[in-house]
């Protein structure tokens, strides 16, 4: 371990930020993951004026107004079929980074933008709601895509310094789309009756500036040396990146982590999900999904409109506080780019968990109360507040950085795939679940969410290390002990070692 240790600390004191590494964060981040976050707000400003096609649309094919069970129907498959599409999107991680790369997907990805924005923005010339709703699943398909391999692009190409800040920028993106969205849907700019099919097809244009830029940018030096061999050209982009000729340290870290996961090979999902060495981690990316998305902050932005209209505020300016909300949440992810190398990935789990669990238990009696206290609804409006700022600093951007932290090369792929799954099919079941909740138990339905924050805050407080500042083989090695086995570092008989850590594993399973 001091051996492995020894051999990093050139690497932390001389990380920085150079033009190639910004610039390459940057594009990949608005070209696929604001497009995660504008899509997942862009139908909602302007549902009154889509739904008004899809019945018009209706009424001249058939000559009589759609029912209103129906329209409810599209309305909900226009809404669902993005998170499904997502999902999907999730299952092509790992075969196409491990086929094209990091970079490479990326731009591949982008068909499934320019495609469905395209559709998306003569829908209404072609008097088709078909279209939207088969768009929203190909952007979906896009979204589940980009909300994976960026992460794991940038978490590549940055030093172990900067991992955190840099892993975090792909959320703030997803926040900025979001924000976005808000913004042009407000009646006077795009969220009206002619506007709406332009703001949806804008979704395009963040992909032509990638599909334009990011291929004079590196392909991520790991995937280059691990997974294709080519300790030539990692060598050079790494340079690249680093802004400096001697990039030998980094390269032998590098080198150490082929030679550990050379027993191994490139594991599948399921090898994944059968391999001891990596379980807790496994359990730990499940958790931290899951309670991201089953924490309710879906329901918390579905609920927010009416929080807000009950405690006064005009029914034309809720939307002008909606994206007020939405500014607080891209300030608050902001912050948490700027602390997280300090505070560490675990202390804003912590914090952010904790902030939700309490403002989703205020909720709930301040929802419950509102109708009979006067100045109730504010507290409402504080908690819906409270609880995007909770969640901003923690629960959305920390686990995408964790995942890319707690997987080497060979098993990376196929835990970004399980990862993204879990995410995408825990956001479709809140969406798809959540309305009968609501109609069921009302305001208590808050405290479900409120109990799902408290377990998974429990979870990070006994389970999850503090994975800052630390190489890949490091944190693997942290596992090492929960996970009953061994992982040596630094040792010249390294392939020997990944040999024996099998058997290792082999024997405790069998015991």
């Amino acid at each position: 371990m001091t051996e492995g240790k020894s051999l990093e600390k050139p690497e932390e004191r001389r990380g920085r930020l150079t033009a190639v590494l910004a610039l390459a964060t940057l594009i990949s981040a608005f070209g696929s993951s604001f497009q995660y976050g504008y899509n997942v707000a862009v139908v909602n400003s302007p549902s009154l004026f889509m739904k008004q096609f899809y019945n018009t649309t209706y009424l001249e094919r058939y000559g009589r107004p759609m029912e209103e069970t129906f329209l409810t129907l599209l309305w909900s498959l226009s809404v669902s079929m993005y998170p499904l599409g997502g999902f999907l999107g999730s299952l092509l991680v790992a075969p196409l980074v491990n086929k094209l790369g990091r970079k490479g997907t990326l731009l591949f990805n982008n068909i499934f933008s320019i495609v469905p924005a395209i559709i998306m923005g003569v829908s209404e010339i072609a008097k088709s709601y078909e279209i939207i709703i088969f768009a929203r699943v190909l952007v979906g398909i896009c979204a589940g895509l980009s909300s994976n391999v960026v992460p794991m692009y940038l978490g590549e190409l940055a030093p172990k310094n900067m991992r955190g800040a840099i892993g975090i920028v792909p959320q703030l993106f997803i926040t900025v789309g979001i924000l976005s969205a808000q913004v042009l849907g407000i009646r006077n700019i795009l969220g009206n009756s002619t506007g709406w099919p332009l703001m949806l097809g804008l979704t395009g244009i963040p992909a032509l500036v990638e599909l334009l830029l990011l291929p004079f940018f590196p392909e991520s030096p790991r995937y280059l040396l691990i997974q294709r061999g080519d300790e030539r050209t990692a060598k050079r982009e790494l340079q690249r990146l680093r802004g400096w000729e001697d990039v030998e340290t980094e390269l032998d870290e590098m080198r150490l982590e082929d030679q550990s996961e050379q027993a191994e090979g490139r594991l599948s999902v399921l090898s994944l999900l059968s391999q001891r060495s990596l379980r807790w981690q496994l359990i730990s990316i499940i958790v931290l999904n899951m309670g991201q998305q089953l924490s309710g902050v879906n329901a918390i932005y579905y609920y927010a409109d009416s929080i807000y209209g009950s405690a006064g505020v005009e029914e034309n300016d809720i939307q002008y506080v909606t994206v007020g909300t939405g500014a607080v949440n891209v300030f608050m992810t902001i912050t948490a780019v700027f602390i997280v190398e300090a505070s560490g990935r675990k202390l804003l789990l912590l914090i952010g968990f904790g902030i939700c669990c309490g403002a989703c238990v205020v909720l709930t009696v301040a929802l419950r109360l509102q109708d009979s206290v006067d100045w109730m609804p504010y507290i409402s409006i504080a908690c819906v507040i409270l609880y995007v700022i909770g969640h901003a600093i923690g629960p959305s951007p920390i686990p995408v950085v964790v995942t890319t932290e707690m997987f080497r090369q060979s098993s990376r792929s196929a835990a970004f795939m399980v990862a993204g799954s879990v995410h995408w099919l825990s956001n479709f079941t809140v969406g798809l679940v959540f309305p009968f909740m609501e109609k069921g138990l009302g305001p208590y339905s808050f405290l479900i969410f409120s109990v799902i924050c408290l377990v998974t805050l429990i979870y990070t407080w006994l389970v999850l290390p503090e994975t800052k500042n630390n190489t890949f083989l490091e944190i693997s090695q942290m596992f090492a002990k929960r996970n009953k086995v061994e992982i040596k570092l630094g040792d010249e008989n390294s392939p020997t070692n990944a040999t024996g850590c099998l058997k290792e594993v082999e024997m405790v399973s069998t015991f």
